[in-house]
Formats: structure tokens, sequence, C-alpha cells
């Protein structure tokens, strides 16, 4: 999934990719809030997060991603998700699919999204 997640252009894997949590991949797209994204994940059967599991339900932009230096406009862009052994091929390339369909979806009406690209 993290491989079909980093073609969309703009988009960061946050974290050690060695030293993690099995299961859990956190990725930050610039260009569009994290609310919206999690919106339309929803609507696609997809569970996620923007935060950490400690601070679902705030809007704020996760403590850790500004911590490790990621300016607050890009922090508000993530997307925390994750996978147990009980997931199939299928449901990771869906997964994929629908990140990818969705930031696409989110960039081609924001603001944000054209002044960052015409950078």
């Amino acid at each position: 999934m993290v491989e079909k997640v980093l073609k969309i252009e703009r988009s960061r894997y946050n974290g050690d990719a060695a030293q993690r949590l099995a299961g859990n991949a956190n990725f930050c797209f610039e260009g569009i809030e994290g609310e919206g994204l999690l919106l339309r994940l929803n609507l696609a059967g997809i569970c996620a997060s923007s935060g950490s599991a400690c601070t679902s339900g705030s809007l704020d932009p996760s403590h850790v991603l500004l911590a490790i230096g990621l300016p607050k406009e890009i922090a508000h862009g993530s997307l925390r998700i994750s996978i147990d052994e009980n997931f199939t091929e299928d449901d990771i390339d869906y997964m994929a699919d629908k990140i990818t369909e969705t930031v696409e979806y989110l960039r081609s009406f924001s603001p944000l999204w054209d002044k960052i690209v015409s950078q």
C-alpha cells in the first residue's frame, strides 16, 4: 500500500520505514485537509484517522508531525491507517486506490493546491 500511495504527487510517508509499529502507516498530502480526506474515505468504507489514537476527535494537526518538523499546513493533510493480518491484497489495493482517488478529488477544487503547483 505504501508504494502505491507514495505515487501520489507531493505525498509523504511519515516516520521511519523500518522502525515502526507493524500494520501502521502515516502519510501527509500537501494541498488538502485531513478532515475532508477522512470523510470521503469513510464514505468508501475505509476507517482512518488524521492524528494519533490519543488525539482522535481533535482538529489540531498531530503534535508528533509538528515535532518532526512538518509545517502545520502539511501536517493538516495527514492520514493514519492501520491494517492487520485479516486484510487481503484486494483490501489493500482498494484502500490505496481510494486514497489516491480521494486526494486527487479534493485537490481538484483546492485553491491551496493550485497555489502549491503554481510555485
